[in-house]
């Protein structure tokens, strides 16, 4: 059997575009300045990284977040090569500001309204970013079990915090966090105030992943992507980058990764399986998934921490999560693998603690 091609054995890979220095961005502005002095202001140009706002970080297909090998210390498969894509270094800390830009877009507030929705951290730290940088007021509403370093952060941005005291895996869309932001919307008591972007129902959630992650995966693998790796939560990266990756080539397999059990600690993950139809997500597509794997707690912090010493590479629990499941894949299996890395390791630090005592610390 043909060992697959790796992605930097490929000719093009290797070669280096021709070195050139760009033009001196200064520029002047429309108001005149003083006679004998130029503007300081810059050119925003993604080629020497000047942007004029913070949302510009946001990636796109012309300039994806990073996809990175693991090693053969952590794979010892090499007809499995597994890519971590790495979303951590997003501006604001993960694949939620892909879907934080698209929901603030198509979200519209009359006067007087300001935005509340339900998170477990990352998609709230993402909206809070954006709207303080629009000049908007956010709540957000967080399990009580959410790491003290996402709620936090959610203090640091100045959104209105309101924790809620559920799972990190609620059961109806009327409990805990969700059920907080929909009484928030719908009662009369709030007149209107609130509008919430909902992730968990919104197409745009969607649409971030099929117009940007997706087409960033498929351009970085040339097409030779062979299996899809990501977890279930709101469930539109798998359903996005899925939809896209089987419109490309319907033979690539999509993984679905999920919780062992309901009650956990793997924050932003959900348990479809035995769930009723009402119950899951209403963006999931699950026709494009054509696997669905569970995993238990003790595994992914482990996986977490067997990355970090292995290939010093820092990423939450859900990546190890979902990493757990492409190397039971990968013991048996043949072909390239893409699995996301959603976020990194700084925002759980504190859940990793409990973990280290077993690994010898």
């Amino acid at each position: 059997m043909q060992r697959p091609t790796s992605l930097t054995d490929r000719p093009e890979a290797r070669t280096k575009a021709p070195h050139s220095v760009a033009p001196s961005p200064l520029r002047s502005v429309s108001s005149s300045p003083p006679a004998g002095l130029e503007s300081p202001s810059l050119v925003a140009d993604p080629r020497t990284r000047v942007y004029d706002t913070i949302a510009d970080l946001i990636p796109s297909p012309d300039e994806p977040t990073p996809l990175v090998r693991l090693s053969e210390r952590t794979n010892p498969n090499p007809d499995f090569p597994i890519y971590l894509k790495l979303e951590g270094g997003n501006p604001f800390g993960s694949i939620k500001d892909r879907v934080a830009k698209q929901l603030l877009d198509g979200t519209r507030l009359g006067p007087g309204q300001s935005l509340v929705e339900p998170s477990s951290g990352n998609t709230g730290i993402a909206l809070a970013a954006l709207a303080n940088a629009r000049g908007v007021a956010i709540d957000i509403a967080v399990p009580e079990r959410v790491p003290e370093e996402k709620k936090t952060a959610l203090r640091l941005l100045g959104a209105t915090l309101w924790e809620a005291d559920d799972d990190l895996c609620p059961l109806y869309p009327s409990e805990g966090a969700r059920g907080l932001v929909k009484s928030m919307v719908e009662s009369p008591a709030y007149g209107g105030r609130y509008i919430s972007p909902n992730q968990y129902e919104n197409a745009l959630n969607v649409q971030a992943h099929y117009e940007s992650t997706g087409p960033e995966i498929w351009r970085q693998t040339a097409g030779k992507i062979d299996h899809f790796f990501a977890a279930f939560g709101t469930c539109g990266t798998i359903t996005g980058v899925g939809r896209f990756l089987k419109e490309e080539n319907e033979s690539v397999r999509i993984v679905g990764v999920e919780p062992a059990r309901t009650e956990h600690n793997l924050p932003g993950m959900k348990r479809v399986s035995g769930l009723p139809e009402e119950l899951v997500p209403k963006i999931l597509d699950r026709s494009v998934v054509d696997e669905i794997a569970a995993v238990d707690d003790q595994d992914a912090y482990r996986m977490g921490i067997r990355l970090a010493r292995n290939d010093g590479i820092l990423v939450g629990p859900t990546t190890g999560a979902i990493l757990s499941v492409a190397f039971r894949v990968a013991s048996q299996g043949h072909g390239l693998a893409v699995v996301i890395a959603p976020d990194d390791a700084f925002k759980y630090l504190s859940s990793y603690a409990g973990y280290l005592d077993d690994e010898g610390e």
